[in-house]
């Protein structure tokens, strides 16, 4: 794999057009270009180099997860075994089509997981995959009862 450029700097116009973005991916150059205050080839320019050293990452469609019939979601904390090899249990993790978001943290759980299945006899046959899986000791589950907000926008500006 190859190595991406650093950015030298995100400065203030990058976060506009990123915030802008996060708001709309599907904005045009023209579009954002009046948001910030710049021409469409200018912000065409600088969206090129956000994505070419890795700031902006990708483009998708947010869906709304009951609209498609996953109607419960769940995060999941992982505790390992003492033998556990994080990268094996996270590659493992990422084989679960029910797992949403995989994440490292500190603490007594090694990963907490995002879990969205269509109900909760679906969760209960997700969890056994889950535990089946080599070097995960036992799991602490958290149904979510229901989402305030999720995705917000942050380009790292306070207000």
């Amino acid at each position: 794999m190859s190595a991406r450029p650093k950015l030298s700097r995100v400065d203030a116009l990058d976060r506009q057009i990123i915030a802008a973005l996060r708001a709309n991916g599907r904005a045009t150059y023209a579009d954002l270009g009046r948001q910030v205050g710049l021409s469409a080839s200018a912000v065409h320019e600088r969206v090129g180099k956000l994505e070419a050293t890795g700031v902006i990452v990708g483009y998708h469609a947010v869906v709304d997860p009951s609209a498609v019939g996953l109607g419960v979601t769940a995060l999941i904390g992982i505790h390992p075994t003492d033998t556990a090899d994080d990268n094996e249990l996270a590659d493992a993790l990422a084989e679960l089509v029910e797992v949403e978001s995989c994440y490292r943290v500190a603490g007594d759980e090694s990963f907490i997981v995002k879990v969205r299945v269509a109900t909760v006899d679906d969760l209960e046959r997700a969890l056994g995959r889950l535990r089946r899986i080599p070097g995960v000791a036992r799991t602490r589950t958290t149904v979510v009862l229901s989402t305030r907000f999720e995705g917000r926008p942050n380009t790292g500006e306070i207000t």
